[in-house]
């Protein structure tokens, strides 16, 4: 479910002091009660995503299209990405977070890790259109449980991204992000990682 985003600002996450010069583009509640340990769990599920095999028809032609376009128009390509067109944040880290673990990585996601802690993980990518940033955090929810809550933050390339971002709005938000949610709260009731999920952004 999509939520206000003072339910992230309202929170002293590590993130937000490596990206001050960038937006805060959404704020989800996943559908993830759990205990208060149970936050590495929700990272080993998202590390699992892979778009190619989402449950969502509409989600995995999407993505098809995305990958397509990007690879004919050279939006993905080394010099467009970390380390090339943008530095990454991870030169920003604070020596607590430079030294500590990083989090998963993968094979299927245009995502680097950044840093993991034992409430929240951030993972990044850069193409020609943005530098982005996934953010999961596991927070109380309400009843004494918690649950986990997903911030999107991005930095557009100019017109190019300001026009892109909006462009992919409408999709992410009728299908991309509810097929997410679905996969998972099946995943996580389910007590299992899935191997066929679907990506938790278009990027």
């Amino acid at each position: 479910m999509r939520i206000a985003k003072n339910a992230h600002t309202s929170q002293r996450w590590r993130v937000d002091e490596l990206t001050p010069d960038f937006r805060l583009e959404d704020v989800w509640a996943l559908p993830t009660p759990g205990g208060a340990n149970d936050f590495p769990r929700l990272v080993e599920l998202f590390a699992s995503f892979d778009p190619s095999r989402s449950p969502s028809a509409a989600t995995r032609a999407l993505f098809a299209i995305r990958w397509e376009v990007g690879r004919l128009l050279g939006w993905d390509g080394t010099e467009a990405g970390l380390g090339r067109r943008v530095a990454t944040l991870r030169d920003r880290l604070p020596d607590d977070l430079r030294n500590g673990p990083s989090g998963p990585g993968s094979s299927e996601l245009p995502f680097s890790p950044l840093y993991l802690t034992d409430r929240e993980c951030a993972l990044e990518a850069a193409n020609r259109t943005m530098h982005g940033v996934l953010h999961l955090g596991w927070v109380p929810d309400g009843s004494g449980g918690y649950r986990g809550q997903m911030a999107v933050l991005v930095k557009p390339n100019g017109l190019l991204g300001s026009a892109y971002m909006a462009a992919i709005m409408p999709f992410r938000y009728l299908i991309v992000y509810p097929a997410l949610m679905r996969t998972i709260e099946r995943a996580w009731q389910a007590r299992t990682v899935p191997r066929e999920a679907g990506a938790p952004v278009a990027a």
